[in-house]
C-alpha cells in the first residue's frame, strides 16, 4: 500500500462517513462527527483487507472492484454505528 492509496482512503473515507451520517435511517443520525469519520476511514481500510483476503489482485491504476468493496464496507460501518449509538431527538 503506497502513500497515494492511504491518502485516498483518508479522504474518501471521511466523505463516505459524512454521507453515511446523512443516510442514516430515521432520527438516529445524531451521532458524533468524530465517530462518523473514524467509521468511514476504518471501513475503507477494512474493505481493503476484505478485498485482498478474497485474492483481489490490486491491479495497477484504478481498480473499480476494490473501490466498490472499500466504499460499501465504509458505508455499512457508518450505518451500523449510527443505529447502535445514535440517539433519537426528543420532541418537546
Amino acid at each position: 500500500m503506497d502513500i497515494t492509496t492511504i491518502l485516498f482512503y483518508l479522504i474518501v473515507g471521511a466523505i463516505v462517513g459524512l454521507l453515511g451520517k446523512f443516510l442514516a435511517p430515521g432520527d438516529k443520525d445524531n451521532i458524533p462527527l468524530w465517530l462518523v469519520l473514524i467509521c468511514g476511514i476504518g471501513g475503507m481500510l477494512l474493505g481493503d483487507v476484505i478485498y485482498r483476503a478474497f485474492n483481489g489482485n490490486g491491479s495497477e491504476g484504478l481498480d473499480w472492484v476494490q473501490g466498490i468493496v472499500t466504499v460499501l464496507t465504509a458505508m455499512v460501518l457508518v450505518i451500523i454505528a449510527s443505529m447502535v449509538t445514535g440517539r433519537t431527538r426528543s420532541r418537546i
